[in-house]
């Protein structure tokens, strides 16, 4: 199945809540390579790559937090990297 990669970032009442650790076990769950951070703004910025189908289940996932909230988020298309694993940074 085709692979892509995504660069997301997360806006809303992100950090502070566990968000890039459950990001992270989605991600492991679904197979997805990438990483993800804190930004200074207060977002949280996140590049996954797999199937679109599965990224689109982790993003679905990652609204679904239960002690934050998403209100909004930004995505766009970028190259393949070919990694492995994902990181939290």
């Amino acid at each position: 199945m085709e692979r892509i990669r995504r660069h997301i970032i997360f806006y809303g009442y992100v950090q502070g809540v566990g968000f890039r650790w459950k990001a992270r076990s989605a991600a492991e769950r679904y197979g997805i390579s990438g990483w993800v951070r804190n930004l200074p703004d207060g977002s949280v910025e996140m590049e996954a790559e797999g199937t679109p189908r599965d990224i689109a289940d982790l993003v679905t996932a990652l609204e679904d937090h239960a002690w934050g909230s998403v209100e909004r988020i930004e995505t766009k298309d970028v190259p393949i990297h070919g990694d492995y694993g994902f990181e939290v940074k």
